[in-house]
């Protein structure tokens, strides 16, 4: 492919395909983006971290968004001379691989290392800035050592544990979903409608460090990440503050606690409603009602929890035909099972208060149940209006807490719950701990052993890593209901390594966001083999300066990444508590409005994109089509364009080249053309310091146009003015389009890269303005400009408005109404 522009000579033919194979065979030779591990290198240091690729293919648009954005961020700290550490690596573990096995007959290993080869060589190709000897994959075995190591330092300090619980389970692929793998009741992957079922499972128990992942989020704030990012994170958590609250039930010998965030309601509960799913409604559930309760409760097992607790979804419930007692006046309230209350949020069960809760008022409504107002708000009643009244207001109906507010009555109640040992004071959170099995195959072998003796026996460190069988593969890895490990007899027998005996290894594995919940560790120290990570580097590098990825991952990946730092900060690995200081989330890359998808047939294909246009320009593109967090939709940019600036660029970079050599004196040159450099410098400066790349690739387009214009028609390439203008687009365009900025920079005369320490500051001298020109409206009219000084105030500008004999004459002596001003540029004047 040559790219040539319409003006271009036959000499400064711009050919982006030989300029990058030249780049890439130029890189890999000198490595210029390696970090240093020298104790004498005393240059600030920088850590830039993508998030994972995952090798399911050759990269696509969205890997062209993302590495291109982060890219930016990493080569910029190379401009400005820092020791940056910019790696890069594969989540190679996980389900696709797997299914992939599955359907060709081999070992998911093949189909993995594959793809991460085709992708490697397109990430070479797309001219990313990354130390490749740092490069790791998650299922390599000399890193999943380490999430083993890490699993049994958890399981001493009592963080990973088993126990039954209710899961997501797809019938089809035969493993459990997290709830954000459910899609209106169907498997993400497959389809499949899911179920809940109970199995035994290994958790880490992510709620013991609720508190701190809330409180730690202050670090966080002032811009460091985004604020709709941290109010995910904060809602995902859902720390409550209320009591619990025990109801006795007729007919069993122990009371039931609820919890609730608004015990001041107290007396305002009508009925009573567990979980259909939890072990408690079973056992509440009267002889007479157990043929409905049942069939009702396999109708809830098809929903997933976030359908059961949409607002939009219509309320359904059963009678378990049992009461409970109300414990502060003694009513005999009615206890059904409903959807809406899960089975792991508190204790699986509320007392339903209808007129000040608008799912339980929905649920009274529809079953004909009491609706009991106990808090005055002043609002029509919940009974009639169907809306519940969930302010603020003063107590009713609520013997000694009538009159009371709510900040008065939840202390009063819970004193009195405690004089009558029916409740106390408790805190409460959505978080639940995380789940951590899989029955799959390509993951993380979990490394315990189970004796009938000793129960759950660690494999010891010197064991470790537990491998992954390599005999089984294609039919032999298909869903069965349980791990295909357990059908490796060889590999499941063994011996306990406590007593001896037979024993038998566990045959789940861990979900891989184990993975990639700590390999920003690891790239200090890839090729470390006596531990997970190396302590001291981890504190030289550590904690990441800027992290890069979809906001898909708001919740989970980044909760479960912080709740690792964390721990390992109190094992006395890591001295920080969060593990990103600043957080960056790309928008998507879209087609004609909707997702690319080859059933719409809207599918762009980056390397054809490549092939037609070169890197710099798909990459110009992404950048340039809006701020990074911003969707791009492919169908509204113009790649033809930016190689078209690309072509305008090098042009100018090679003319200054063939006109001059490196090392004149800049001022010398044409005063006007440098202050337009220092200026769109300073500009450009500004902008990446805001992350705002779009913004600076524009005011590199300005400053091409500034140079072409000075070479074009005024003191010519020769002008010392030129060659400094042309090696700052070179300078700074490398940051965007490294390929034509390299090959620009050679022309100039330079030898090394252009992409390292080459970063410039502008003179502040040549920054202040001698004038500027302000527009003067009149109606909206542009009637007169006026040059003025760049710091003029307001009110001199508007003088020297008014006294303009163009805008005099536009007034015509009609009564100034209004005057807007924005020194120094614009002053509008509105007449009546």
């Amino acid at each position: 492919m040559t790219a040539v522009d319409g003006d271009q000579t036959a000499g400064d033919t711009y050919d982006a395909r030989a300029v990058q194979e030249k780049w890439q065979a130029r890189w890999a030779e000198q490595n210029p983006f390696a970090a240093s591990e020298d104790p004498a290198d005393d240059r600030p240091r920088r850590y830039v971290v993508d998030m994972f690729a995952y090798p399911s293919g050759d990269l696509h648009m969205g890997h062209a968004e993302a590495f291109a954005i982060g890219d930016v961020i990493a080569r910029y700290a190379f401009q400005r001379g820092e020791n940056v550490l910019h790696p890069i690596g594969w989540d190679s573990f996980g389900l696709p691989a797997e299914n992939a096995a599955i359907k060709h007959n081999t070992h998911p290993a093949e189909w993995t290392y594959a793809n991460i080869e085709t992708q490697a060589e397109s990430f070479r190709r797309y001219g990313i800035a990354v130390d490749w000897s740092r490069r790791l994959h998650t299922s390599d075995p000399e890193y999943y050592k380490w999430n083993q190591w890490l699993f049994l330092r958890f399981f001493e300090r009592g963080l990973a544990y088993r126990k039954d619980g209710l899961v997501n389970w797809c019938p089809k692929d035969q493993t459990v979903l997290a709830n954000e793998q459910v899609v209106q009741g169907r498997c993400e992957r497959c389809g499949t409608e899911v179920v809940r079922r109970s199995l035994n499972q290994w958790y880490y128990r992510i709620t013991a460090y609720a508190d701190r992942l809330l409180d730690d989020m202050d670090q966080l704030e002032n811009g460091n990440w985004p604020d709709d990012v941290l109010t995910m994170q904060r809602n995902w958590i859902g720390r409550s503050h209320g009591a619990d609250v025990r109801f006795a039930i007729e007919g069993r010998e122990e009371p039931v606690s609820v919890f609730t965030t608004r015990p001041d309601t107290l007396y305002g509960a009508t009925f009573f409603v567990v979980a259909a799913d939890a072990p408690l409604a079973d056992e509440l559930c009267a002889d007479d009602h157990r043929a409905e309760f049942e069939a009702y409760r396999e109708q809830v097992a098809k929903l997933s929890d976030i359908e059961r607790q949409s607002t939009e979804r219509p309320k359904t419930g059963v009678f378990l035909g049992r009461y409970a007692i109300n414990p502060v006046n003694g009513e005999r309230i009615p206890v059904w099972a409903a959807d809406y209350v899960l089975a792991d949020y508190g204790h699986g069960a509320i007392m339903a208060v209808p007129a000040h809760d608008q799912r339980d008022l929905d649920f009274a409504l529809k079953f004909g149940l009491k609706v009991r107002e106990v808090v005055d708000t002043g609002e029509p009643s919940p009974a009639e209006s169907g809306v519940a009244t969930a302010g603020e207001g003063r107590l009713m109906n609520s013997g000694p807490l009538d009159g009371l507010s709510k900040s008065e009555a939840i202390p009063r109640i819970i004193e009195i719950l405690g004089e009558r040992g029916t409740g106390s004071a408790a805190v409460n959170y959505r978080l639940r701990d995380w789940l951590l099995s899989r029955q799959r195959f390509w993951g993380t072998p979990i490394p315990i052993v189970h004796c009938p003796d000793c129960g759950e026996v660690p494999v010891p460190d010197d064991q470790l890593p537990v491998k992954l069988p390599d005999n089984l593969k294609g039919a032999d890895l298909a869903p069965k209901g349980v791990s295909p490990l357990a059908a490796a007899a060889d590999w499941v027998n063994t011996e306990c390594p406590k007593c001896g005996g037979a024993a038998k290894r566990d045959t789940d594995t861990m979900d891989t966001f184990v993975d990639s919940s700590w390999y920003f560790l690891r790239y200090c120290s890839p090729g470390d083999d006596s531990a997970p990570f190396d302590i001291d580097k981890v504190a030289k590098w550590g904690p990441v300066d800027q992290y890069i990825g979809g906001k898909e991952h708001a919740t989970l990946h980044l909760m479960y990444a912080r709740f690792f730092v964390k721990v390992l900060y109190d094992m006395g690995m890591v001295g920080f508590t969060e593990p990103f200081r600043r957080l960056l989330n790309q928008g998507q890359v879209i087609n004609q409005g909707k997702a690319m998808s080859k059933s719409l047939g809207n599918g762009v294909d980056l390397g054809e994109e490549i092939d037609k246009y070169g890197v710099d320009a798909v990459r110009l593109t992404m950048i340039f089509a809006g701020p990074p967090e911003d969707d791009i939709d492919w169908a509204d940019v113009s790649p033809a364009a930016s190689l078209k600036f690309l072509n305008r660029a090098y042009r100018v970079m090679a003319e200054a080249g063939a006109a001059s050599a490196p090392g004149a004196d800049p001022a010398s040159g044409d005063l006007a053309l440098r202050k337009a450099t220092h200026q769109a410098l300073d500009k450009i400066t500004a902008a990446v310091d805001a992350q705002r790349f779009n913004v600076a690739v524009a005011r590199i387009m300005e400053l091409v146009t500034a140079a072409r214009k000075a070479i074009d028609s005024g003191p010519g390439a020769a002008d010392p003015a030129v060659r400094e203008a042309a090696e700052v687009v070179a300078i700074t365009l490398a940051l965007f389009a490294p390929y034509v900025a390299e090959e620009g920079w050679e022309r100039l005369g330079h030898t090394g890269s252009v992409s390292v320490g080459n970063w410039r500051r502008p003179d502040p001298a040549l920054l202040t303005q001698e004038s500027v020109t302000c527009v003067v409206q009149v109606a909206s009219k542009v009637r007169d400009k006026l040059e003025v000084a760049p710091d003029v105030s307001a009110e001199e500008l508007e003088r020297l408005a008014l006294a303009s004999e163009k805008v005099q004459a536009f007034i015509d002596g009609r009564e100034v109404r209004r005057i807007v001003v924005r020194a120094p540029k614009l002053v509008n004047i509105v007449v009546g």
